[in-house]
């Protein structure tokens, strides 16, 4: 490493380490970019700063913030962010290349950022204007390999040049200053301990920049610089620091204006690319059309470039500036992924919609489930199971399928082993979408119902026939295992039932299971009540993938329920809280979610009611422009908004974001595909396969039995259709083991094997008895089982 420059080479390390224990920043971001081009660097700005940088890979954060502070020297002194007095615009719709004007009685501060397409850098203009008395200074946090742990800060000199590094592990950055003649432009510069020894605590001390340390760490370090008025930032990353400076002084080595054009027109080419095949383009000069041209480039800038098709759920961390964990949103959930895949696919990005296809084939695993969520290169975080994820890959294949565009992928592996882990774990899920509830729910039924239908088309006989035939069975029961009927909030609200967020999955064999309790999640040891009282949106997915009409009964009466318990009609427009009781958002006071709290509304929930009333024949506008209007100042849209009184001390508005996760990408994939469904009149990601064998309607399926789904009982004159898990010989009578009979299975060739019992081979009995023998281990079962045939 190069010498430390000789003003600040015979100063002592800065004292206080390690610094307080470190935090991330908010989540409430303007925006979020990266680049089209090679550079592997992705940014979120709030506050009008820039405030997380990751790199190389978009679930790697490596900056908490990078901030200014304009002083006089003399105990004047604004931090910029803090001032909160800005104007943040796009310089061109859809392209992460931004301009920040921050103004002041005595001074103006324009900012003017984006990545450079060629290398790992970040570059930011910076221009004071004002008072001649007056200096500007930046404001460094790095938090290299994801941590303000740990860090090491230092004001080094790479190449003759003074830049402001910092290294942790196999990481290491640099931050290099030039003015306008391409000069080097850090003059006094110091590192600190976040807490004692930064910048922020200099000014806030002594009013002026006066310490001047060449090091700090290991620990929550800092890194301050004088810097003119008028000058380039080059941010870069790499494996040292000295590294990362070769990057940052290199890119600094050209003009600004270069830099900033070659990145607008690699955006604008990639809109254009991607129009071509969109279901819509609509005018970006409306409200509602510059938010999807927005929404179109939040999405793409979420894609990582090692992993290509991955996407994490966010570019932010709820209530990051209250704890330092990583993981966060920037994780790869296969549900959320496939959702903003299907929205890539709406504005016609298709070779990104692909690409997260190969992805999701590469990650699955061996059981053909996915992950609760992981890491891009497909390393779990959290372990649950969610059925639905283990669904939704087969329902982006069937879209692709749909529209001819598989571009030579094979998908019928992937979703035979898929549909085979369904039906071995189904109907009941380990956890619902909100992870956390075990049980029947319809959001999971919704997506694992169209999964079999929608993946029939790939598999060979009989398993094509015997998957359709389950997924009319398990439709077919839906208000049996999930609508309650006649129940103190049924009168309350005067309706004959509703369905319950999540059934006990004992409710496939016994009704009185929904007569249980429930644990919710995030309201610790008092969060339990009836699961005939615990009500969510979930049902309205039914809906919109065509398994359930709109004006279905029991649909129309479960509104109702959840109008009245979880509507929040706000200043920007009606939003929807998960379910009654939830817990996960903000306390009564505003203070951050600590694992307990208040569930606040969401606008993907917004989103999803608008796809209901596009569904019932209804213009689902007014709901897109609530989504607009819930939005952060640069547009971005986010997990959850305020829906209870003003708390200006926290910046919680009513109808406006929450300190959840800003922007979440499904929110901004939920309204793509609203404005999709609006184009075509039917919601975009309804498989047409389904609508075609169900079209809304409940069918008479036949009775099936699987030993994840015991039934009790079947209606008369139905066929049974009884699965085992392995090759077996069935052994089974009728009324307490009268005209005893043996059937051997049949190989669906899904891993499951299959006995069809016609109506007329049990017609008059009242039970039906049965067991297996192993027909590899002839060793029996150990146990029979009943049925009840009812009249």
């Amino acid at each position: 490493m190069d010498a430390l420059q000789s003003d600040v080479a015979d100063r002592s390390d800065a004292p206080g380490a390690p610094g307080v224990n470190p935090t991330w920043t908010s989540s409430a971001k303007d925006i979020v970019g990266g680049s089209i081009g090679a550079s592997r660097v992705w940014f979120t700005l709030g506050f009008g700063i820039v405030n997380e940088v990751y790199y190389p890979r978009v679930d790697t954060p490596q900056v908490r913030d990078l901030g200014f502070v304009v002083s006089d020297g003399k105990g004047f002194w604004v931090e910029i962010k803090r001032l909160e007095a800005y104007k943040l615009k796009l310089l061109a719709p859809g392209v992460p290349a931004v301009e920040i004007v921050h103004t002041h009685a005595r001074f103006t501060l324009t900012l003017r950022i984006t990545p450079d397409p060629d290398r790992d850098v970040l570059a930011i203009e910076s221009v004071l204007e004002g008072d001649p008395d007056l200096a500007v200074h930046v404001l460094f946090a790095p938090h290299l390999g994801a941590t303000g742990y740990d860090n090491v800060a230092q004001v080094v000199s790479v190449g003759g040049r003074r830049v402001l590094g910092a290294r942790q592990g196999p990481f290491g950055l640099a931050l290099a200053v030039v003015d306008t003649a391409q000069g080097d432009g850090i003059r006094a510069a110091s590192a600190g301990y976040v807490g004692s020894s930064d910048g922020w605590q200099d000014f806030n001390r002594n009013g002026a920049f006066t310490w001047r340390y060449p090091s700090a760490g290991p620990g929550n370090v800092s890194l301050t610089a004088a810097i003119p008025r008028q000058c380039v930032l080059t941010l870069g990353f790499g494996s040292s620091i000295h590294a990362a400076g070769v990057l940052a002084i290199s890119s600094a080595m050209q003009p600004f204006e270069g830099l900033m054009s070659r990145n607008l027109e690699q955006w604008a080419r990639w809109h254009e690319d991607r129009s071509h095949y969109s279901v819509i383009e609509p005018d970006t000069s409306t409200a509602l059309g510059g938010q999807f041209q927005l929404s179109a480039m939040v999405l793409r800038s979420h894609r990582d470039k090692t992993y290509p098709g991955t996407m994490v759920a966010s570019l932010s961390i709820p209530w990051g500036n209250s704890h330092d964990d990583r993981g966060g949103y920037h994780l790869v959930w296969p549900r959320d992924l496939v959702e903003c895949a299907t929205a890539l696919l709406a504005i016609g990005a298709v070779a990104d919609t692909r690409n997260t296809l190969r992805y999701l084939i590469a990650t699955q695993k061996e059981d053909g489930g996915w992950s609760q969520n992981q890491w891009l290169g497909g390393e779990s975080y959290w372990t649950g199971a969610q059925l639905d994820e283990t669904a939704f890959p087969v329902l982006l294949a069937a879209a692709l399928a749909e529209r001819d565009a598989l571009g030579g992928i094979n998908v019928s592996d992937m979703v035979k082993r898929a549909l085979s882990n369904i039906i071995r774990n189904g109907p009941s899920t380990e956890q619902d979408r909100w992870e956390e509830n075990a049980g029947l729910n319809a959001f999971t039924l919704a997506v694992v119902l169209a999964a079999l239908v929608a993946g029939a088309q790939f598999l060979q006989e009989p398993a094509a026939s015997f998957v359709l035939r389950l997924a009319d069975a398990w439709n077919a029961r839906l208000e049996d295992w999930m609508v309650v009927k006649e129940t103190p909030l049924a009168k309350r609200f005067g309706v004959p039932g509703y369905y319950v967020r999540t059934a006990p999955a004992a409710a496939v064999q016994d009704a009185a299971a929904l007569d249980s309790m429930v644990q919710v999640k995030n309201r610790g040891a008092g969060g339990v009540m009836p699961v005939s009282e615990l009500v969510g949106t979930d049902f309205l997915q039914l809906v919109r993938f065509g398994i359930r009409a709109a004006d279905d009964p029991w649909i129309q009466a479960s509104i109702t329920v959840t109008d009245a318990l979880l509507k929040a009609d706000t200043p920007s427009g009606p939003a929807w809280r998960r379910y009654t009781l939830d817990g996960y958002g903000e306390h009564e006071d505003g203070a951050p979610f600590d694992g307990a709290g208040v569930g606040r509304a969401w606008p993907l929930l917004t989103g999803e009611r608008g796809h209901y009333e596009l569904a019932a024949g209804r213009d689902p506008t007014p709901y897109l422009e609530a989504m607009d209007a819930m939005t952060g100042p640069g547009g971005m849209i986010p997990e959850q908004v305020w829906d209870s009184a003003d708390v200006p001390g926290r910046r919680l508005f009513q109808g406006k974001p929450s300190g959840s996760a800003m922007p979440l990408s499904w929110a901004h994939a939920e309204f793509i595909k609203l404005m999709a469904s609006k184009a075509i009149g039917k919601p975009f990601d309804r498989p047409e396969s389904v609508w075609r064998r169900w079209g809304g309607r409940r069918p008479d399926g036949p009775a099936v039995w699987t030993p994840t789904a015991a039934i009790s009982r079947l209606a008369a004159g139905s066929d049974l259709l009884i699965v085992a898990f392995q090759p077996s010989r069935l052994h089974w009578g009728q009324d307490g083991w009268r005209k005893i009979a043996d059937a051997e299975t049949v190989d669906t060739g899904l891993g499951v094997h299959i006995v069809t019992l016609p109506a007329t081979a049990f017609s008059g009995a009242a039970q039906i008895d049965f067991t297996f023998q192993g027909l590899s281990d002839g060793r029996w079962e150990g146990r029979d089982f009943h049925l009840n045939v009812t009249r």
